[in-house]
């Protein structure tokens, strides 16, 4: 999987990454976006378009749960390839520890 949603998505869910993604890997959950492993063709345009910095590359560390949650909800969530706005509340949530816990819904998104 070359890139991986990470924590700082949820709640937040800015789809800047979704506008310029070429392949339309990303899928929509309820309060964030995973990245779909055998879609994304590693290109890395959608790493700087994340005002969160919620997204990584597979080679950084410590990455298994998210590249496994990717990987999961890829197969349940639908794919969105169309940005909208994100939640009102998403700058207040924007680097928050525990969102995993805390917040994370496995329900899927609008989708297109």
């Amino acid at each position: 999987m070359p890139y991986v949603v990470t924590e700082n998505c949820i709640k937040c869910k800015y789809m800047d990454c979704v506008e310029v993604c070429p392949v339309d890997c990303f899928y929509e959950g309820a309060n964030m976006l995973v990245i779909h492993p055998d879609e994304c063709i590693d290109c890395g345009v959608c790493e700087p378009e994340c005002p969160a910095e919620a997204i990584k590359p597979d080679t950084e560390p410590d990455l298994e749960k998210w590249m496994a949650l990717n990987a999961e909800y890829a197969q349940l969530w639908p794919n969105v390839t169309v940005k909208r706005d994100p939640p009102a509340d998403a700058k207040e949530w924007d680097g928050k520890p525990g969102k995993l816990e805390a917040h994370f819904s496995p329900e899927p998104g609008q989708g297109d």
